[in-house]
């Protein structure tokens, strides 16, 4: 019997479960329904744009497809984004044997068992070593997560580099630089600046110093800015983190970065500690399939715990576009216990914005009232595009003339009309998981945001 039926029929009742549109198109592949397999994995980027599972989903159906070159393009390329994603390096080895290109394809195959030795294929191996050749061996996991101090040293790993490019920055960013969003920065306020400005006030009510917050919402909200922005209020170190700067392709090397990045907020506070795309850290356990995964994420809560290292006076601020995809542990006490919606600007915040961004521009007759009017859901960054594009066109306009040529409220206006709203569709996304997956009121902020919860 054919699992596609009852699989579609869950998915049109589920549309953005990713979990349930991934199974459908590998179900997809299996019965050889290339084109809505691939159809449905286009789907899941659209709703997340960053799931590797998705885009070598797309290459797979290359491949079978007969599109040697451009599957191996579209591999390359994940491997590349996702570099600690075993599966993406098998798949590139056995389309490194179909060019005949049989020794990157066995350094294809040893990168793979390097990130997780579970992924050992033995119909590969049989093709890769036939002479009787083995793989190099992947070195053994730490039997234990390691805690602190010199005993990363002792785990027989290999010597990392450490963390990169981990700038330590004293933001001049503060409030008076973000537009609008009293609300939320009330809540900043209350949650973390005045702890840290008044710390003797609170711990005489018993209340924790510094501790974590993830702000979630849709991208181009201002997340990334109101965190400089608060370490900048409180006259605080800054250190922004991605997540390039933390995975490394040795089992444990990416354990040792994480500590050494929390040290180094501790050795500088108060510190401000950001990651960005946190949910790309501290994904649900139950998503993933390596030791090696969970290994990192349970070191992350170590640290957030402060099992490893006091953290007084370090702020944790997350930030994601994704927060259906995080760990629920990361959301107990003392962890990223305080959660603050960033949405995107009402129409008194874009108005600020637009006052801001219209600073040192050469921009005459500003009807900041009239533009906050007409760009309802438009999110920071999307008021940024209405300006860069206006812009670019006056900058060619001066460029010709050869003098300087003020731009107009018009047309900051007849350029808001081309562009849409960058926001619907995040919140298409968030409606399901807040109705349906509203565990402990999570997204209650985006009920009410909706009009759907008073």
């Amino acid at each position: 019997m054919s699992k596609l039926e009852p699989l579609r029929t869950a998915v049109a009742v589920s549309p953005d479960n990713v979990p349930l549109l991934l199974l459908l198109a590998s179900a997809c592949m299996e019965e050889w329904s290339l084109e809505e397999g691939r159809d449905t994995f286009e789907r899941v980027l659209r709703i997340d744009p960053n799931r590797a599972e998705a885009k070598l989903g797309i290459a797979k159906i290359l491949h079978l497809s007969g599109k040697i070159s451009e599957a191996v393009v579209r591999t390359e390329a994940v491997t590349r984004d996702h570099p600690g994603y075993a599966a993406a390096w098998i798949f590139l080895s056995r389309l490194n044997l179909v060019d005949g290109n049989k020794e990157q394809a066995k350094s294809n195959y040893e990168q793979a068992l390097a990130l997780d030795p579970a992924s050992k294929d033995a119909s590969l191996e049989r093709e890769l070593f036939s002479s009787g050749a083995k793989p190099t061996p992947p070195r053994e996991e730490p039997e234990k997560v390691p805690v602190t101090g010199d005993s990363w040293k002792d785990s027989g790993e290999e010597e990392s580099t450490g963390p990169k490019e981990a700038d330590i920055e004293k933001p001049k960013t503060n409030f008076n630089d973000v537009g609008g969003m009293d609300a939320v920065k009330e809540e900043i306020r209350m949650k973390i600046i005045y702890p840290l400005q008044k710390p003797e006030l609170f711990r005489a009510y018993g209340k924790k110093i510094g501790g974590g917050v993830l702000l979630y919402g849709p991208p181009g909200c201002g997340k990334t800015m109101l965190s400089r922005a608060t370490a900048g209020e409180i006259k605080a170190n800054f250190i922004s983190i991605g997540i390039h700067q933390i995975l490394d392709l040795y089992l444990g090397n990416s354990e040792k970065n994480l500590h050494q990045l929390f040290q180094l907020a501790r050795d500088n506070a108060p510190a401000v500690l950001f990651f960005d795309e946190v949910d790309a850290l501290a994904a649900d356990r139950n998503d993933l399939k390596r030791s090696a995964g969970r290994t990192l994420i349970n070191q992350f809560l170590a640290e957030l715990d402060g099992s490893v290292d006091a953290n007084d006076g370090l702020l944790v601020l997350g930030a994601t576009n994704a927060p259906w995809h995080i760990d629920p542990a990361f959301r107990r006490p003392g962890r990223f216990d305080r959660i603050l919606f960033v949405p995107p600007p009402d129409e008194k915040a874009r108005a600020s914005i637009i006052e801001v961004m219209a600073r040192d521009k050469p921009v005459t007759k500003l009807n900041t009232a009239e533009l906050a009017k007409k760009t309802k859901d438009f999110s920071g960054a999307d008021l940024k595009a209405v300006f860069d594009v206006t812009i670019e066109r006056s900058l060619a306009n001066a460029m010709r003339e050869g003098r300087v040529i003020p731009i107009t409220t018009d047309e900051l206006l007849q350029t808001a009309k081309t562009l849409k709203p960058s926001s619907r569709a995040w919140f298409e996304s968030a409606k399901n998981y807040a109705i349906y997956s509203n565990q402990g009121g999570f997204y209650d902020d985006v009920l009410t945001f909706l009009g759907i919860k008073k």
